[in-house]
C-alpha cells in the first residue's frame, strides 16, 4: 500500500505580473508622435507607424505589431485618429482636427 501525500493546491497567479514597467510611453502616445513626425500629407500607413516606433523605442516587434493594430482600430473608432484610406487597421491614418470644417465643392 502506498499513501499519497495531498498538499494544498497553490493559488495560480491570474493576470499580468507586475514586474518591470515598460521603458516606453503608451502605444497611443507613440502612434500620435509617429503620425505627427512623419508629416505625410495623405496620412501615415500602419507599416510606417510601426517602423517609426521600432526605430525610436525599445519595443518587441510582435508586441508592437499587435498593439499598434489594436490602438489604431480603437482610436479611429473613437475619433482621435482619422482613417484616410483603407479598412480596419490597414490603410493610412491622420490625426483628427479639433474643428473640422468642410469647404463647399465649387
Amino acid at each position: 500500500h502506498t499513501m499519497a501525500v495531498v498538499t494544498a493546491p497553490t493559488p495560480k497567479k491570474v493576470g499580468k505580473s507586475k514586474g518591470v514597467a515598460p521603458s516606453h510611453p503608451p502605444f497611443a502616445k507613440m502612434i500620435v508622435e509617429a503620425i505627427t513626425s512623419l508629416k505625410e500629407r495623405g496620412g501615415s500607413s500602419r507599416q510606417a507607424i510601426l517602423k517609426y516606433i521600432k526605430a525610436h523605442y525599445k519595443v518587441d516587434g510582435k508586441i508592437a505589431e499587435v498593439n499598434v493594430r489594436r490602438v489604431l482600430k480603437s482610436a479611429s473608432a473613437s475619433g482621435k485618429i482619422v482613417r484616410a484610406s483603407g479598412l480596419g487597421a490597414s490603410g493610412s491614418f491622420k490625426l483628427s482636427q479639433k474643428k473640422v470644417e468642410k469647404k463647399p465643392v465649387a
